[in-house]
């Protein structure tokens, strides 16, 4: 059995829901500390985050991966016990098989195998795992930046593995992402009975119009804005809305809706809460909003990193990759603010958060030697 199968079962086994690391950074600490790597630990609050590094100054090029997982839903619903790593069918089952403990192993034997050919390599190569992905991610990648920024550890090349491809291995480099803003807006009204509207105010009635005016709003017209063009249009979506006690002759006192914006990168979160407050404000609303900036947009364009994940992908896989900024959001909108080129790339994404979650073990067997010539042509 190959080691980074061996290893990834290792992690699956281990029950890691967030932000619970189940004990896989400590086995991926002991495994590199054999291997040459100096190792770091950051834990804040109940997050555990892992520095794994070799060798001195730069570039600094550094894998990027999560040991958390998604709960898994009705265990009855699965084939197997997702906790228990099966393999049927030439695929690997159970939870974080794709996303991403796949991947982490596969950074594990990548480093292993990098440091034994080029002991001498320059810059330095690492590792960062954190336990706050599929969670908040407040105290995962988001506060080690922070860490980083003030002992003056600077980032050149990060690439992390979350299941980006489609249909086959290698078919899809992620450059960039969109912004992430979420909030809870209040809106307050006047609690009474609906047979006397008169002597309430509904804040249900009040906020629709506001509320229609934010969904139908087309955010990117009339906006050319750099790299626009390269991302899915910035889009406003209200996820929740309750209101009311229950009763169907009551008019509620207040009504509480909860929404999210992903945006390109011609937008600043700041922006977007100026221009919500002023579509409310004059719509004559009562209302409060909590705002959640859950990070910025970035972009990585044409460089060192993007060519050699480019060619490694087209020698290795067989295939040109789609190159694009698609998908919800990763940590590594953390790390592209600190000035590194970033990109994403790891197993077929079709089965990620779903019941038996899955992937194929011949392409996880293929993913090592991907990453580990991705360095070699940065660091050698």
């Amino acid at each position: 059995m190959h080691d980074v199968i061996e290893l990834a079962q290792d992690l699956i086994a281990r029950p890691s829901v967030t932000p619970d690391d189940a004990g896989c950074q400590d086995l991926i600490a002991e495994r590199l500390r054999k291997a040459g790597f100096a190792i770091e630990h950051l834990p804040f609050g109940p997050v555990k985050n892992l520095w794994a590094s070799h060798g001195s100054g730069s570039p600094v090029f550094v894998f990027l991966g999560h040991t958390d997982v998604v709960p898994t839903g009705p265990v009855e619903a699965w084939a197997s016990d997702p906790f228990v790593p099966t393999i049927r069918d030439g695929k690997l089952y159970g939870r974080g098989a794709a996303d991403m403990k796949g991947s982490v192993a596969a950074f594990v034997l990548a480093l292993e195998e990098f440091v034994a050919r080029h002991p001498h390599h320059r810059g330095t190569v690492a590792l960062l795992l954190t336990s706050d992905e599929e969670g908040d991610a407040v105290d995962g990648v988001r506060r080690v930046v922070e860490h980083f920024r003030a002992s003056g550890q600077h980032i050149d090349f990060c690439l992390t593995g979350e299941p980006s491809s489609k249909e086959r291995l290698g078919d899809l480099l992620r450059v960039g992402r969109r912004g992430t803003l979420s909030g809870t807006l209040t809106v307050r009204g006047i609690q009474g009975h609906v047979a006397y509207p008169e002597k309430a105010r509904n804040p249900i009635h009040q906020a629709m119009p506001a509320l229609t005016e934010l969904c139908a709003r087309r955010w990117d017209e009339g906006f050319p804005r750099e790299g626009d063009s390269l991302f899915p249009p910035s889009s406003f979506q209200i996820s929740n809305i309750h209101a009311g006690t229950g009763a169907n002759n009551v008019i509620p006192g207040a009504c509480e809706v909860v929404f999210n914006f992903r945006y390109n990168p011609g937008w600043r979160a700041a922006e977007l809460e100026r221009d919500v407050h002023a579509t409310l404000d004059r719509h004559g609303l009562e209302y409060s909003i909590a705002w959640h900036r859950g990070g910025e947009p970035f972009l990585t364009g044409e460089g060192a990193l993007r060519r050699a994940a480019r060619e490694v992908m087209i020698e290795r896989c067989g295939v040109v990759p789609d190159e694009n900024t698609g998908g919800g959001t990763s940590d590594a909108r953390f790390i592209a603010p600190m000035g590194a080129e970033v990109v994403e790339m790891g197993p077929i994404n079709a089965s990620i958060h779903k019941v038996d979650e899955h992937v194929a073990v011949d392409e996880l067997q293929r993913l090592p030697a991907i990453y580990r010539e991705i360095v070699e042509k940065l660091l050698t």
